[in-house]
């Protein structure tokens, strides 16, 4: 993730420590993020859907009990945060009995849903829990995002529960995937953050996974990605002077960060140096999946994150998270934690590797075959790569 108010606008936000906590250990010595898709089962239809969800219940899925030794597993080793995903987690019969559990440990616990299903009894609920964080995903306004999700009035529904956890206090937000079919209206769903005064907001580059990869096709073009960021940088700054400053993000494209700096270069040097200095400690995509980022399947299958469902690092059933991730001795773990040098083309010859960490490479192996081949969502110039 980049984050776009504290580099560009200088406002601290809740991330600020999590993802730039300048530790003389580095990025990559932190405790990975643990996404839990906890069900295939979901009540949307999303077309870019990573986990390929159903409205069926997948008879493999973990037991409420398996679900609990890797809760004590991942509390006792002491993970950034787990965020129970999809599907849609919403629709796991125990999931407030699991979510109560994992904070119980002290366990960090985030979600991310689709919100068609957030009453006002259940914001309350998610709010007495000790929840840190809800995203739910909207990927435009009304018939555009309804596309999306495959159900007419799914925004609607998505906004009667962000509204419900709004109202019972509950910190919230917003997840919206960029896609040529979105981007023209930006701005309307930043006048939509405004209106709503939605404090976090992030924005996602496609990932060629699932059914994402169905519409890979719909992916920005570089020009677009270029116009997208300009969009989401503006209205980040005009955001970042009101009283209540709304968070902007954007996420799994590593570039952005460079390209920001670029632009804070010609804008104010001096402030341009510190935060390069930042986003060097960051690392980017080099700290990111299969470091500090992983993925538990609903079936207890280890991927190197929540895009990478066809290769299964080891089952929870049989080895513990912990030892897994620890050891990383999987061949595909160890290449990503040591990845800098085995980056092929634009990617290897690239001048910003330290900053950007060579793109996201699910993506790049989704495009070519090879995980180490340029990421080809990666819009920076030849000139300002080299």
């Amino acid at each position: 993730m980049l984050d776009i108010t504290k580099m560009w606008c200088s406002i601290d936000t809740p991330s600020v420590k999590l993802r730039y906590g300048g530790s003389k250990e580095g990025a990559g010595a932190r405790r990975p993020i643990v996404v839990w898709s906890s069900t295939k089962r979901c009540n949307l239809k999303c077309v870019h859907c990573y986990a390929n969800s159903t409205g069926e219940l997948d008879a493999d899925e973990l037991t409420t009990a398996e679900a609990k030794v890797m809760i004590d597993d991942v509390g006792a080793m002491g993970v950034s945060a787990l965020l129970f995903s999809g599907g849609e987690p919403l629709t796991r019969p125990d999931f407030f009995e699991l979510a109560t559990y994992a904070t119980g440990k002290g366990i960090r616990v985030t979600i991310s849903t689709n919100g068609t299903l957030i009453t006002r009894d259940m914001a309350k609920k998610i709010k007495s829990l000790g929840i840190t964080y809800v995203g739910i995903s909207f990927d435009g306004i009304g018939p555009i995002n309804d596309k999306f999700r495959g159900v007419d009035g799914a925004f609607e529904g998505a906004l009667k529960g962000l509204r419900n956890l709004k109202e019972v206090g509950q910190k919230t937000g917003l997840r919206f995937t960029l896609t040529k079919h979105n981007t023209e209206n930006l701005d309307e769903i930043f006048d939509f953050i405004e209106k709503e005064e939605i404090p976090r907001a992030c924005f996602y580059h496609l990932v060629y996974s699932g059914r994402g990869g169905e519409i890979s096709g719909d992916d920005l073009s570089h020009a677009e990605s270029r116009k997208a960021m300009e969009t989401i940088i503006r209205r980040a700054e005009i955001l970042a002077k009101k009283p209540k400053p709304t968070e902007i993000l954007t996420v799994d494209n590593p570039c952005d960060a460079v390209y920001l700096y670029l632009k804070l270069l010609k804008k104010d040097p001096a402030r341009a140096a510190a935060v390069l200095e930042i986003l060097k400690w960051n690392g980017g995509g080099a700290n990111g999946s299969g470091v500090t980022l992983s993925n538990i399947d609903w079936k207890g299958n280890i991927h190197p994150d929540q895009f990478w469902q066809d290769l299964t690092i080891a089952n929870i059933r049989n080895t513990p998270f912990s030892k897994v991730w620890g050891e990383g001795k999987h061949p595909v773990l160890a290449g990503l934690r040591n990845r800098l040098p085995l980056l092929k083309g634009r990617c290897g010859g690239c001048g910003w590797k330290d900053v950007c960490g060579g793109g996201f490479r699910v993506r790049a192996l989704r495009s070519t075959g090879d995980m180490w081949a340029a990421d080809p969502a990666c819009y920076l110039t030849d000139k300002e790569i080299s």
